[in-house]
């Protein structure tokens, strides 16, 4: 389990294939502090098991089902990784429950800087639009965000220029994928009360009587 907040932002040192999956071999610094084999770390929002590491990186195995899933398989050598090390209970939850579970990738369709944050916009599957609402938590490669607004085809998050620099978010572009991860408690709330097909709405929140 993890919370969103990125610890540092890696960089792709090498990417070689095995069978249908590859080992990325990624340069850290901070995040290979208390390192150990096994040890599960966050790439990109994709939970990743360490099978091996040294002083300056690490290596990790990225299996067919998450390349299909997620936007590992697009990395080269030289990308940038947001990173993030496993829930402690000793760790501050500055942000949400993140598993690490990537759900689907998003394609970037806007990108607005304004005078004091960044609009994205992030067009993303239709059949995901139950465990969207306004201001409902959801992690972008990793990143734990709020949405500003939506439909069921796109949705908006307005990032403030602290997690901008601090991540690869700064590095986004109009048609890149990223990873998304749905809020784990807003996919139980919808499977608990049978919302899964027809969705969550403002309005049946607000006929349940949350304003």
């Amino acid at each position: 389990m993890f919370t969103g907040l990125i610890e540092e932002v890696g960089s792709v040192k090498s990417v070689n294939t095995f069978g249908g999956g590859i080992k990325l071999t990624i340069e850290a610094k901070n995040i290979l502090n208390d390192i150990k084999t096994g040890d599960s770390i966050n790439i990109n929002g994709a939970c990743q098991t360490v099978v091996s590491f040294d002083e300056k990186s690490f290596t990790v195995e990225t299996v067919e089902e998450t390349l299909k899933k997620t936007n590992l398989g697009f990395l080269i050598s030289g990308s940038k990784v947001n990173l993030e090390s496993s829930l402690t209970l000793n760790k501050k939850l500055g942000g949400h429950f993140v598993l690490g579970h990537v759900d689907s990738t998003g394609k970037i369709t806007s990108v607005e800087k304004l005078s004091s944050s960044i609009l994205v916009s992030i067009s993303y599957p239709v059949k995901f639009s139950n465990y969207i609402i306004n201001v409902g938590a959801i992690t972008v490669n990793g990143v734990s965000l709020t949405i500003a607004r939506f439909n069921k085809n796109a949705f908006t998050v307005s990032i403030i220029p602290h997690t901008w620099q601090e991540t690869n978010l700064q590095f986004l572009k109009v048609g890149d994928e990223v990873n998304l991860e749905f809020d784990i408690l807003g996919k139980y709330v919808a499977k608990i009360l049978g919302k899964e097909e027809s969705g969550i709405t403002d309005d049946w929140l607000k006929n349940l009587g949350y304003s």
